[in-house]
């Protein structure tokens, strides 16, 4: 099991600039090689490869002072990278879907660079991070990184902080005998509803700092570009979308937890985000709301914990009653689910809490556990 460990970087004023030159230093690389394979392939038909950049690399390197400078490993990711993008573009080509061409990274588009290989090039050692070509940075370890560390990635964001970012890789750990499930139906009037009769409400932090967002934006919008009060203006900009960020992280980190101490099966619904966010209307909430990222988090602490987290079919859901399973038809607005049928009366979004709950137990993943165990619903003592 691979897990990521992300400490805050505090380099000097010479580290600094000699990361900047790396970080720049790796962009150029990533548009020259791209343009070489673009060119190649319009003017000659030829399709390059890693294998074949990589040899022209070793022979620029020896006219190149930055690139001589750089580790090597460091550089020959840039071209994985560069490698992995069109991968995926002849992948989306096949499958037909909109392909995307590997684009050009403009100055601040290229935040990250990685020592690839386990050990060399970098060195953990308390709370000093020793990164070749660069030095000895000190970093804020707050908590113990467990297993192997594979790779080592240094980013930049936008307010100018560095991170390391350690990826390391653990054994698997045993699947917990199920026996307590919930179904968690995501929403914008709640979070999270449960199958538990519980909901936790979302504290929109986008919408709280979407009037100052707004102004910082429209103050950056009337500076000069190339101008000192233009990157004053942008840093406060960054200031704020990023605060609303590490809220919204917080948060989502908590009720992820949350829901993991609380079940041994979490069930959510496998919705098209990213079709959803084409109706203008609601777009600016879902994204506020983050339900990829809840569900994201939730599957990686589920993982270390040794739980399940099942992703079911959303379609009817809200219209189809719990108790009876007949349809119930409801608008959007219509918030509480009535059936004429059995008389069941409960709210619509933990009525479709508890059909995920049903679906999930009736899952491949689940059914084999679920046939020797019988899975109870979790107790008011939960959320």
């Amino acid at each position: 099991m691979k897990t990521a460990y992300k400490f805050r970087m505090y380099p000097n004023k010479q580290q600094k600039a000699l990361l900047d030159v790396t970080l720049e230093t790796c962009r150029h690389l990533y548009n020259t090689a791209l343009a070489d394979r673009k060119n190649t392939y319009e003017q000659e038909g030829i399709s390059r490869s890693y294998e074949d950049q990589a040899a022209i690399l070793t022979f620029e390197k020896q006219d190149n002072p930055y690139l001589s400078s750089m580790y090597s490993h460091c550089i020959q990711d840039v071209l994985r990278r560069l490698d992995k993008a069109f991968k995926a573009f002849f992948r989306r080509v096949k499958a037909g879907e909109n392909p995307g061409y590997p684009r050009f990274k403009g100055k601040g588009w290229y935040k990250s660079f990685t020592y690839p290989d386990a050990g060399t090039g970098y060195k953990l050692e308390g709370s000093k991070l020793t990164l070749s070509k660069i030095g000895s940075i000190r970093i804020f370890k707050h908590r113990e990184v467990e297993g192997k560390i594979k790779t080592c990635t240094i980013k930049k964001d936008n307010l100018g902080h560095w991170y390391a970012v350690l990826s390391s890789e653990t054994g698997e750990v045993p699947l917990v005998e199920p026996k307590i499930a919930i179904g968690v139906d995501v929403g914008l009037k709640s979070l999270v509803a449960l199958s538990t009769g519980n909901t936790i409400e979302y504290p929109r932090y986008y919408a709280q700092a979407e009037k100052k967002l707004g102004a910082a934006q429209r103050n950056l919008s009337r500076k000069k570009k190339g101008s000192a009060n233009r990157r004053k203006a942008k840093l406060k900009v960054a200031k704020i979308s990023q605060r609303v960020q590490y809220l919204r992280d917080e948060f989502l980190h908590q009720v992820s937890r949350k829901l993991v101490d609380s079940a041994d099966l979490i069930v959510f619904e496998n919705l098209n985000i990213q079709g959803m966010l084409k109706n203008h209307h609601l777009a600016k909430h879902i994204s506020d709301h983050a339900w990829g990222k809840l569900i994201q988090f939730t599957q990686s602490k589920a993982a270390k914990a040794g739980k399940i987290v099942e992703l079911v079919d959303a379609r009817y859901t809200s219209q189809k009653c719990s108790q009876c399973g007949i349809m119930v038809p409801k608008t959007l607005a219509e918030r509480t689910h009535a059936c004429p049928n059995c008389g069941l009366e409960l709210d619509r979004d933990i009525n479709a809490s508890l059909n995920i709950r049903t679906h999930g137990l009736r899952g491949r993943a689940y059914r084999d556990l679920a046939k020797n165990q019988p899975v109870s619903e979790v107790g008011s003592s939960g959320l």
